[in-house]
């Protein structure tokens, strides 16, 4: 399932922040006023794309799916696989990645304040332990 079509539109290919993802994910900024809190925009992701472990200081994330299958994960929990509708609420100082299925593209929107910490990437050895589709 390709999320070209999505209502938030697909953006562009995410080069600001491809240092922190495996694989190629998209990027549609929503809303980015310095007057306003939070940032808000629709990621996407390619088959098995995922960004790195990351914790966000002095805020939160907030992830409303919109299209396709993917996963979420904080520091220490089971993985959660996310369908269209799912919300995610991470708190401040929660280290967590998220990202798609290995065989379906995955958009969610961002809704995030405070600044992010990157961490270390989601190996490929874990990324491939996720319970199978």
């Amino acid at each position: 399932m390709i999320v070209k079509n999505n209502p938030f539109g697909f953006g562009e290919l995410n080069t600001e922040y491809a240092q922190f993802f495996q694989g190629q994910s998209f990027l549609k900024t929503l809303v980015a006023d310095p007057d306003v809190s939070v940032n808000v925009g629709n990621v996407s992701f390619e088959p098995a794309c995922r960004n790195d472990w990351h914790i966000h200081h002095d805020g939160f994330q907030i992830l409303l799916v919109t299209a396709g299958e993917g996963w979420y994960q904080e520091w220490g929990q089971a993985p959660r696989k996310l369908r269209v509708g799912d919300v995610v609420v991470t708190k401040d100082g929660i280290k967590h990645w998220h990202g798609a299925t290995r065989d379906s593209w995955f958009s969610h929107i961002a809704i995030t304040a405070g600044t992010a910490e990157w961490l270390e990437p989601v190996s490929a050895a874990d990324y491939d332990a996720l319970p199978k589709e």
